[in-house]
Formats: C-alpha cells, structure tokens, sequence
C-alpha cells in the first residue's frame, strides 16, 4: 500500500509543500515503521521530486514525527510513534493533500 501512495504522490509533494522533514530516533522500536519507510520509499520519493527538500533528521530517543512545511512559513506535524511504513505513507499522503 506504501508504494501505491507513493507512486500517486508521483511529483506532487511541491504542488503545496515547501519542504518534508522526518525526525526518527535510529534505534527505538516506536521509529520502526518511519525507518521502513525511509528505506523502502526515500528513493523513489526523491527521484520523482529531485528538487524538493526531503530531509531526514535522525536522534537518539527522539519522537518519530514527520513536518511539512506550507507557503508563508507554516509548518504541520504529525506524530509517527509505532506506525507501520504503510500508515506512514497515509499521513504523508495526508499531509501533502492539506493546504494547511
């Protein structure tokens, strides 16, 4: 499904985001799903969206959460603690669909 919700992504991320920042601690089991993402669907994501800013911030003990950042500096997050990849691809799914 996480695929499916990335290909539909397709070059869209840009279309009402600025930029993508997903914070994951390195080692927790509440990270799992937010580490499988990155590594079964960063790549695709970043080769559809060359120029758009997907980082990825990495911290010990830190509260899996992706943020999304609009036009005029607004920012959104949501929480990614013990998600699955698929769930994860959901509320980014969600996220570059809201206008914020």
């Amino acid at each position: 499904m996480a695929a499916a919700v990335v290909r539909s992504l397709g070059s869209n991320l840009g279309k009402n985001l600025r930029e993508m920042r997903l914070h994951l601690c390195q080692t927790s089991a509440a990270s799992q799903g937010a580490r499988d993402f990155v590594e079964q669907h960063y790549v695709a994501l970043k080769k559809t969206n060359p120029e758009f800013p997907i980082l990825i911030r990495e911290c010990s003990g830190v509260q899996a959460r992706l943020w999304a950042r609009y036009d005029f500096g607004k920012e959104r997050s949501v929480a990614l603690d013990n998600m699955t990849a698929d769930q994860v691809a959901k509320a980014l799914e969600t996220v570059v669909q809201s206008k914020a």
